[in-house]
């Protein structure tokens, strides 16, 4: 028979649908498989069991790597900003305590610049440099005035407040030109 005929009487009208008397053929061709005893596959299902259950029992959740990272990252942030808000306050506390006493130290120099003042007299000080040390004020030809060249100048250019933020913006602007 050639393979057109044995299509034809295989399936009905051409189609992959088989005939009932093929059906049942294939039915009886079928070899059946020996079952395996009750006992030896209850034990092998019980094993399987326990062995699914100690498996459960051992599992542990997973946890990304990435979390655990980004965790102790987050971690030694906050160290670092804890540490800083300490020293924050430290430097605050030691900058008004030296506020204070750089204020306490201006009015004490202010009290010694009068008590200077007071206890010294330009009067004596003439007298005792006159009578005691032997000397006398400069007569007009002792006095020579030496004319230097022209004065110095300097230029101090003051770009004010604005640069903070607008010269970074201008420092940005300079490596854009550079890069082009």
């Amino acid at each position: 028979m050639d393979a057109n005929t044995r299509a034809l009487n295989f399936y009905t009208y051409g189609t992959a649908a088989p005939t009932i008397k093929d059906m049942v053929a294939a039915e009886e061709r079928r070899v059946e498989t020996p079952q395996a005893q009750p006992s030896v596959a209850k034990e092998r299902i019980r094993k399987a069991e326990r062995v699914k259950a100690a498996a459960e029992s051992r599992a542990v959740p997973g946890i990304s790597v990435f979390s655990v990272l980004g965790t102790a990252f987050v971690s030694i942030l906050m160290v670092f900003v804890v540490l800083a808000q300490i020293n924050y306050n430290e430097t605050a506390g030691e900058t008004v305590r030296l506020s204070m006493q750089l204020s306490e130290l201006a009015e004490k120099h202010r009290s010694l610049e009068l008590a200077f003042e007071r206890v010294i007299d330009i009067k004596e000080v003439e007298r005792f440099a006159r009578d005691e040390l032997g000397m006398s004020r400069p007569d007009a030809g002792q006095i020579i005035v030496i004319n230097s060249a022209p004065r110095d100048t300097a230029m101090i250019i003051n770009n004010g407040p604005e640069r903070g933020i607008q010269g970074f913006g201008e420092f940005l602007r300079s490596l854009t030109d550079y890069f082009r």
